[in-house]
């Protein structure tokens, strides 16, 4: 693949009319790249994959197969989301892989954060593979890379996701249609793609999903719990004009319990931890200060709606000493 650069002299991308005419010259250069060959995505609901798929759907069509992998750490509603936009919405050749009990069997038991990490990315992978090899025809493998990804691996600041992982025998010729652009050209291009608000102005979300905010073994009820009260805490961030305020912001249900009361019974049972920080270069974070009635009615409704839970927590600490996520 040629090493594609962004020029020196482009203008960021900030208006519609420029998003589109992105949209234009890419669809250009897809059609002569791919031809009337098949091309393969990874399609995670993330803006990246998203806005890489809704280029190649208005450029090629149904040469695209699209795979969504729902490994069981996603959030509330997301697998559904990405069913509704790009199967219901724009007819994309959409192949749906539910993986969940895959994957949580797999991570039975790992309490090491880096091995269970390594467990999802690897099985990621496999499963992955174990649908391409399904497939006739692929020659090319889409990617949501983009112009920080490229910098961060010249920088040696972390490995570029690129193809390399998937086995010897699936050999793509790469395509990458938002590689020379930074994050917020990538949200203005979806939008004037079409793709819905919450997921072009989604919040960022780590690869290994709710697995890292659901410290120790996994289990099914506390991750659970974790996926119930991140909805909770999502839905009143946008009932109450703090969506798109604020950077990131996210629960966290940790392997230990204490006591409580529900009822006038005893509880012995798990806290929510709350978690809602800024930041522009995630060098540096600082916390959200939320107003404290608002903070007092998401105590309440985590703890009468959420089976499991009996307190909530709020994390005040800054990046550093503390880092983004708790795992």
């Amino acid at each position: 693949m040629i090493d594609i650069r962004r020029p020196d002299n482009m203008v960021r991308i900030e208006t519609e009319a420029q998003a589109k005419a992105y949209i234009d010259e890419q669809i250009t250069l897809l059609r002569q790249q791919i031809g009337d060959k098949k091309v393969l995505l990874a399609l995670s609901g993330g803006v990246d994959s998203s806005v890489v798929a809704a280029l190649l759907i208005k450029a090629v069509g149904d040469q695209l197969v699209s795979v969504h992998v729902n490994h069981g750490l996603l959030r509330k509603g997301e697998p559904e989301q990405v069913i509704e936009v790009f199967r219901n919405q724009m007819h994309a050749n959409l192949i749906y892989v539910d993986a969940t009990d895959r994957f949580l069997n797999k991570l039975a038991g790992v309490t090491d954060p880096e091995t269970k990490r390594m467990i999802i990315g690897g099985e990621f992978i496999e499963v992955f593979a174990e649908e391409a090899r399904k497939l006739d025809g692929i020659e090319f493998l889409a990617q949501g890379t983009i112009w920080p990804d490229i910098l961060e691996s010249e920088a040696g600041i972390k490995a570029h996701h690129n193809a390399g992982g998937l086995p010897e025998d699936l050999s793509f010729e790469l395509v990458e249609p938002v590689r020379i652009l930074f994050k917020d050209e990538v949200r203005v291009v979806g939008k004037a793609l079409g793709l819905p608000d919450n997921m072009v102005y989604r919040q960022p979300f780590p690869g290994p999903g709710l697995g890292v905010r659901c410290p120790g073994a996994i289990t099914r009820d506390r991750l659970e719990a974790v996926r119930e009260s991140d909805a909770i805490l999502r839905e009143e961030f946008a009932k109450n004009g703090l969506e798109g305020k604020v950077w990131q912001y996210f629960t966290v249900v940790p392997d230990f319990k204490s006591t409580g009361i529900t009822d006038g019974k005893r509880t012995f049972q798990w806290p929510c931890i709350i978690r809602a920080i800024n930041t522009t270069d995630v060098v540096e974070v600082t916390v959200e200060h939320l107003d404290p009635a608002f903070i007092d009615h998401l105590v309440q409704r985590i703890t009468t709606e959420v089976p499991g839970i009996n307190r909530v927590l709020f994390d005040y600490t800054p990046k550093p000493p503390a880092t983004v996520e708790y795992e």
